[in-house]
């Protein structure tokens, strides 16, 4: 046992090693659990340190922009169609998300996990939302038979 760790002065043989170690005479194993999260792949800068805020992160800022954008399209109502192109504008921010995600090799906070991934969850979520904008009614853009009577199978 370490001097520190004589039964009769109360310390313990943990609190030895941790002040022996502070000592510099053991060094820790590192831990066989992680215990923080790496970056995503292409999680880094999109632009160079020294740029402003924005211009660093402008793959996240033009998808979000878009999105935006559909979604002012979707409340103002301004023609007959707004709520199905306002819908398909968000549909494509994911898309192009999707597709940055892909092609920029760097796309700073729009990477959240790991490139495969961001790609597949932008890219699904995106898709679904153009076919859902396409297909609703009245006066569908885009009918598919079979969807159809799965719909009028679950709501009749």
């Amino acid at each position: 046992m370490a001097e520190g760790g004589a039964p009769g002065n109360g310390a313990t043989e943990g609190e030895a090693a941790r002040s022996e170690a502070a000592k510099g005479g053991i060094r820790r194993p590192p831990p066989s659990l992680t215990t923080d999260t790496a970056r995503p792949e292409g999680g880094g800068r999109a632009a160079p340190r020294d740029a402003s805020a924005p211009a660093r992160q402008w793959p996240l800022l033009t998808v979000l922009v878009l999105a935006g954008l559909g979604l002012v399209v979707v409340g103002t109502d301004l023609f007959p169609q707004s709520f199905r192109v306002g819908a398909m504008m968000v549909g494509a921010a994911l898309l192009l998300g999707a597709v940055m995600r892909r092609v920029v090799p760097s796309v700073g906070m729009l990477a959240v996990r790991s490139r495969f991934t961001d790609m597949i969850t932008y890219g699904v979520m995106g898709g679904l939302i153009v076919l859902l904008a396409l297909m609703v009614q009245p006066k569908p853009w885009l009918r598919i038979p079979f969807l159809e009577d799965i719909l009028h199978l679950t709501v009749t």
